[in-house]
C-alpha cells in the first residue's frame, strides 16, 4: 500500500510520464485548487498530464515529508525552465483533495555555492516534530514578522548556519543584514502573516504572506533544525497575481 508521501510522488511525476493512472491519486469531486493560475474543473487531471507530457517536462522530486493528512515537497521542474517549488497536498480517505504550491525560477549558486535544491534531505529527530514546529513558529512571529533582530542568535546558528536561498550567503550576518534592508521607508521584505507550518522531524515549512521588492508575494521557507536550533534554509518567494488575474476563487492560502 502507498504511502500518502509515495502517492504524492507518483501525481508528481505523471505530469512527466503522462501516465493516467497517476490522476487517481486525486478526488477531483473534493479536490481544491490554490494556485491561482489554474482553473478548476474543465479538464480532467488525467487528460492535463497527457497534454503537458507532450511538451517533455522533467519533474524531480528532492526530498518529501509527511505531517499527518499532508504531504509537502520540494520539487525541481523542467517546464522549458528550470524552476524551484514547494508542492503541498492535503488527503482526505486516501486521496488529495486540496493543494498548494509556490514556485520560482532556478537562480544560480548563491554567494556560498549553495544551490536552492541542494543539501540534507534525511528526516530525523522524529520525536522533536512538535518542539521544531513550535520553535519556527515563534521564529515567523518573533524574528520574520515582529523583527526582533536582537533574538536572532535565539533562533539560528551562528557559526555553521547553511544558507540556500539565492539572495544570501551562510551565516547569521547576511541574514540579519537582509531583515535590516530598507528601500525608502518600507523594508524589503515584509512577513505580514503566518498561514501554516508543516512540520516533520528535523524539517519544518512555514507558509506565508507578505511583501518582497513592492510585490505582494508568497513566502514557502523551509528549515532543518538541529537541537532546537535553525541549521539549514530553502526557500521560494513567489509573486500573488491581482485577484482579477486569478483563475479559480479559491485564494493562494
Amino acid at each position: 500500500m502507498l504511502s500518502n508521501k509515495d502517492k504524492v510522488r507518483k501525481l508528481l511525476k505523471g505530469i512527466e510520464t503522462g501516465d493516467p493512472d497517476a490522476a487517481l491519486v486525486v478526488n477531483e469531486n473534493k479536490y481544491i485548487q490554490h494556485n491561482p493560475h489554474t482553473r478548476e474543473g474543465n479538464i480532467g487531471l488525467a487528460a492535463l498530464f497527457k497534454q503537458i507530457a507532450k511538451t517533455g517536462p522533467r519533474v524531480n522530486m528532492i526530498r518529501a515529508f509527511e505531517d499527518k493528512d499532508f504531504v509537502f515537497a520540494h520539487m525541481e521542474y523542467d517546464f522549458t525552465s528550470l524552476k524551484a517549488a514547494f508542492e503541498v497536498f492535503r488527503f482526505e480517505d486516501g486521496f488529495a483533495v486540496e493543494h498548494w504550491d509556490n514556485m520560482q525560477p532556478m537562480k544560480e549558486a548563491n554567494i556560498s555555492g549553495r544551490t536552492m535544491l541542494d543539501g540534507s534531505v534525511v528526516v530525523e529527530d522524529r520525536e522533536l516534530t512538535e518542539f521544531n514546529r513550535d520553535k519556527i513558529a515563534s521564529f515567523v512571529n518573533d524574528i520574520l514578522i515582529s523583527r526582533k533582530l536582537d533574538l536572532l542568535p535565539d533562533y539560528v546558528c551562528n557559526d555553521n548556519f547553511i544558507q540556500h536561498s539565492p539572495l544570501l550567503a551562510d551565516g547569521i550576518a547576511d541574514l540579519h543584514c537582509a531583515l535590516s534592508e530598507r528601500k525608502k521607508d518600507q523594508y524589503k521584505m515584509t512577513y505580514s502573516q503566518v498561514h501554516r507550518i508543516l512540520a516533520q522531524g528535523n524539517f519544518v515549512l512555514s507558509i506565508s504572506e507578505g511583501v518582497f521588492d513592492g510585490q505582494h508575494c508568497s513566502f514557502y521557507d523551509l528549515f532543518r533544525v538541529s537541537q532546537g536550533i535553525i541549521i539549514e534554509h530553502w526557500d521560494t518567494i513567489e509573486p500573488i497575481p491581482p485577484r482579477r488575474e486569478w483563475k479559480n476563487d479559491n485564494g493562494k492560502f
